[in-house]
């Protein structure tokens, strides 16, 4: 972001991410069409949306 460098992941290295202000000093992070989380500048952190790859398992039935 802008000349600071932030660190998210090793795995994203030399790949482009797209980050977004979506209030005063809170970005969306994404990659290709998925949102990863929001970097807040203050903090200097992201803090991850839910994992979009995870299994869509529906709930147990008690019948």
């Amino acid at each position: 972001m802008g000349r600071r460098k932030i660190n998210l992941s090793t795995v994203f290295a030399g790949q482009m991410v797209g980050i977004r202000e979506v209030n005063n000093g809170i970005w969306l992070v994404s990659f290709m069409q998925f949102d990863l989380g929001y970097f807040d500048e203050d903090e200097c952190r992201v803090e991850p949306i839910d994992n979009p790859f995870a299994p869509k398992v529906l709930p147990m039935s008690s019948v």
